[in-house]
C-alpha cells in the first residue's frame, strides 16, 4: 500500500518504528508491535508497527529514520515475510556450517535493515556459542566488504591495526604512522572511535585535526601525503560492522570470528594489501595469555591469507598501560612528545617495533632490522616532520606544541598511602575511572600516571592525576579509586602471623 510520509514530533533513537492509522493496519492485517516491510524505491527495510487514530493513508516516522531512508515523500508498506536470512541464522544456531551465499544474504539483510536487532543479536550469539571455521570467517569478511564502499588507490597500501584493550594504546599509531610514511610507504589509516576504552585512535588524532572525511576528500588527501589517520565511520566502509558493533555492545560480547571479520573487512575496503596486526597480551588485556595470543595470530593469518592479504602479526606487551597518559588530549600530548624524541620509553619502543615490521614488509629494512631503522627515522626528526605535514593536510595546526593541548580544567591527585613498591597498575580499573571522568567524549578527561609497576614510592607521593572538564564527573571518578584500586602498593613486610600475640 502506498502511503504519504509525515514526520513525528518525537525522536526514537535507533528504533525503526512507524505510526499508521487504524484503518491502514486493518487493511494490511498488521498489529501494534508487529513487523512490516517498508519499500523506498529499490530499498527494503523492516519496521515495527505502532497504530494511532489519524485518518487517511499517511505513515509517520522519526526524523532519523526519514533521513536514513533518503527523505522520501511516499513509501510502500507491505505485510512482513520472514526473510531467508533468518532461516540461515537458525541453521547456524543449530551448529550447521554456512555457505558463502548464505552468509552474504545475512549481511545484505543486516545492512538493508531487513533484519531486526533481535535477529542480528541471534546471529552474533550464534558466532559466540557455535563459532565459525576459517572459510565461514572468510565468507563473512567478503560479505562485509561487498555490501559497502571500497576506496581505490594507485599505489600499494599498507596499514597497522591493534585489537586494543590496553589504555594508552591510541597514541602508538600517531607515532608509528608518520614513521612509516617517512620511509615512502603509503599508509592511509582508518581508525575507530572508542567504544569501551578511554580513547580510540580517531579520538586522539581528532585533538590535532579533523578526522571525518568523504571518500573524495580521502582521495585528495592521498595525493598530498603518504600517511594519515582518519575515522572510517563517514566513508561507508563495511557498514554492517557498525550495525553489528551496536548489537555486540548491548550484549557485552565480541565473538572472535566477528572481530577478525570486522578488522579485515575495514582494511580491505581501503584496498589494504599489506597489514600488520598488533595483539597486546597480558593481565587484563583482551588477550591475557601468550597461548591465546598465538592462536589468535594464527587465525588472523589464515583468514588474511585466504583473502589475499599479506599479513603479519605482532604480539606485544599489554600487561599495563602504554606510556603514562590515558584519554584523548593527554595521549595527544604524550604522542607529540614522543615524536619530538621525548616522552615515555614504552611509547617509542612499541611504535618503532610496529613501524619496523611494516618497514621490513615493504622492503625498506632488512629482516630483523626494522625496529632499528624506525628508531633512526624517529630520532632524526623525520617522523615529526611528516606528522606536521599530515596534520596540515587534514586541516589542523601543524605547529601545535604539547603544552598548547588543553586538558581537563579540573584535576585531582591520588597519593600513595604508604612507602613501598608498585606491584600493579591495572588496565580495567583505569579504563573505568577515565571513562567516569568523561573520556573520550570529553577530550580533556583522563588519567596521567606518575608510576608504573616496580617503581619505589614514598607515602604521600603522587601516583596519578585524574582530569575532567566536569567537577561532578571528576568527583565520581575519584570515588572509584578506593573501590577499584587501580594501583597496588606493597611494602617489604606483607603480613604477620599470628596477627596478635
Amino acid at each position: 500500500m502506498k502511503l504519504r510520509v509525515d514526520l513525528l514530533d518525537a525522536e526514537l533513537g535507533d528504533l525503526r518504528v512507524v505510526f499508521i492509522p487504524q484503518k491502514v493496519a486493518e487493511e494490511l492485517d498488521l498489529i501494534p508491535g508487529g513487523k512490516a516491510r517498508l519499500y523506498v524505491n529499490s530499498r527494503e527495510t523492516t519496521v515495527l508497527i505502532a497504530v494511532n487514530g489519524s485518518q487517511g493513508k499517511v505513515l509517520r516516522l522519526s526524523k532519523k529514520l526519514f533521513k536514513e531512508l533518503g527523505e522520501p515523500k511516499e513509501v510502500d508498506l507491505k505485510p512482513h515475510i520472514v526473510p531467508a536470512s533468518v532461516t540461515y541464522i537458525r541453521k547456524k544456531l543449530d551448529k550447521v556450517k554456512l555457505g558463502e551465499k548464505e552468509i552474504f544474504e545475512i549481511i545484505k539483510d543486516v545492512v538493508s535493515g531487513v533484519l531486526t536487532d533481535v535477529e542480528i543479536a541471534a546471529f552474533v550469539s550464534a558466532q559466540l556459542s557455535v563459532g565459525m571455521d576459517i572459510n565461514e570467517i572468510i565468507y563473512l569478511t567478503k560479505a562485509m566488504v561487498g555490501t559497502g564502499n571500497v576506496l581505490k588507490f594507485d599505489k600499494p597500501v599498507y596499514d597497522i591495526h591493534s585489537i586494543g584493550g590496553v589504555p594508552g594504546n591510541s597514541k602508538v599509531s600517531i607515532v608509528a604512522v608518520p614513521t612509516i610514511a617517512s620511509a615512502g610507504i603509503f599508509i592511509p589509516k582508518t581508525s575507530s572511535r572508542a567504544i569501551t576504552s578511554p580513547a580510540g585512535t580517531a579520538d586522539t588524532m581528532e585533538v590535532f585535526a579533523p578526522v571525518e572525511f568523504t571518500a573524495d576528500e580521502v582521495t585528495e588527501l592521498a595525493k598530498k601525503v603518504n600517511g594519515f589517520i582518519i575515522w572510517g565511520g563517514t566513508l561507508g566502509l563495511a557498514p554492517a560492522d557498525d550495525i553489528l558493533i551496536k548489537v555486540e555492545y548491548q550484549l557485552r560480547v565480541d565473538p572472535v570470528s566477528q572481530m577478525v571479520a570486522s578488522i579485515l573487512s575495514k582494511k580491505l575496503s581501503m584496498s589494504v594489501q599489506n597489514l600488520l596486526i598488533d595483539i597486546p597480551t597480558g593481565r587484563e588485556a583482551k588477550v591475557e595469555s601468550l597461548k591465546e595470543a598465538r592462536n589468535l595470530a594464527s587465525l588472523f593469518t589464515q583468514v588474511g591469507n585466504g583473502l589475499g592479504l599479506s599479513i603479519r602479526v605482532g604480539i606485544t606487551y599489554g600487561g599495563q598501560p602504554i606510556g603514562y597518559a590515558i584519554g584523548p588530549a593527554l595521549e595527544a600530548r604524550e604522542a607529540l612528545e614522543s615524536l619530538m624524541g621525548k616522552g615515555p620509553t614504552s611509547v617509542r619502543e612499541k611504535a618503532t617495533a610496529i613501524a619496523g615490521l611494516i618497514l621490513e614488509m615493504a622492503g625498506q629494512a632488512p629482516k630483523g632490522a626494522g625496529k632499528k631503522v624506525a628508531k633512526e627515522i624517529l630520532r632524526s626528526g623525520k617522523s615529526l616532520e611528516v606528522f606536521k605535514e599530515m596534520v596540515n593536510a587534514m586541516g589542523g595546526n601543524p605547529e601545535v606544541k604539547p603544552e598548547d593541548i588543553e586538558v581537563g580544567k579540573h584535576r585531582v591527585e591520588i597519593k600513595a598511602p604508604m612507602d613501598g613498591y608498585v606491584t600493579g597498575v591495572y588496565n580495567k580499573p583505569l579504563t573505568i575511572i577515565a571513562r567516569a571522568a568523561g573520556a573520550p567524549v570529553d577530550k580533556g578527561a583522563g588519567i596521567l600516571l606518575h608510576v608504573k609497576r616496580g617503581h619505589k614510592v614514598k607515602e604521600g607521593q603522587v601516583l596519578m592525576e585524574i582530569y575532567s572538564n566536569s567537577a561532578p564527573r571528576l568527583q565520581e571518578a575519584t570515588k572509584l579509586v578506593s573501590t577499584l584500586k587501580p594501583i597496588s602498593i606493597e611494602g617489604m613486610l606483607l603480613e604477620t602471623y599470628p596477627e596478635y600475640v
